[in-house]
């Protein structure tokens, strides 16, 4: 962490959001943008199978707090890139991604939200639970892929799969009579470690 604090001290100006008002980073800040907290936040999250699910706020924004792409995006305004992030809600941010995970996308890469791109204001706050690719034209605007490679090919040059051997090696930390147990960290489907 000092050399952390180092850094940021080199910094001309350090412009910190967090939904923590006292943490070591925010005490370095020049400019603290309060920020919201899980609860307060509208958007979409993507787990570990590809499911996409919109999050929706169940809690009110604190007086000074501001969503995560309002602050980006006043930011990029103030730096003269205003026009790159003139977004109005999250939807806009989400048909941008979009729009983007399909451009010059010609099967070579699995994340394509092509499906998705031209999502209505009124389809973005119905969205369901769905798992990508989301490929255009695919009937039903938000039917996903739930299983990937079900017709046998691959992303590679030749479709087939490609295994790689691997070899074994033993846990950093081996169980002993002095240390009988490993500790291993919970995880839960919206959660990855944070």
């Amino acid at each position: 962490s000092a050399r952390v604090r180092e850094a940021l001290a080199r910094c001309p100006t350090v412009i910190v959001s967090d939904c923590v008002a006292h943490t070591d980073t925010t005490d370095l800040a020049d400019i603290l943008l309060p920020a919201a907290g899980w609860g307060e936040k509208d958007g979409t999250v993507t787990n570990s199978e590809r499911r996409i699910s919109r999050q929706r706020c169940f809690l009110p924004l604190p007086a000074e707090v501001k969503p995560d792409w309002w602050i980006m995006s006043s930011v990029a305004g103030k730096l003269g890139f205003g026009e790159a992030f003139n977004y109005k809600r999250p939807a806009d941010i989400f048909r941008e991604h979009a729009a983007l995970s399909a451009h010059e996308n010609n099967g070579e890469r699995l994340f394509n939200l092509a499906g998705l791109a031209n999502l209505s204001d009124a389809g973005y706050e119905a969205l369901i639970p769905v798992q990508w690719p989301v490929l255009e034209g695919a009937g039903v605007e938000t039917e996903g892929s739930t299983r990937l490679f079900a017709d046998g090919r691959f992303v590679t040059d030749n479709q087939r799969a490609r295994f790689v051997a691997i070899e074994t090696r033993l846990a950093a930390q081996q169980t002993s009579d002095d240390y009988p147990m490993v500790v291993n960290t919970g995880r839960i489907r919206d959660q990855w470690h944070t």
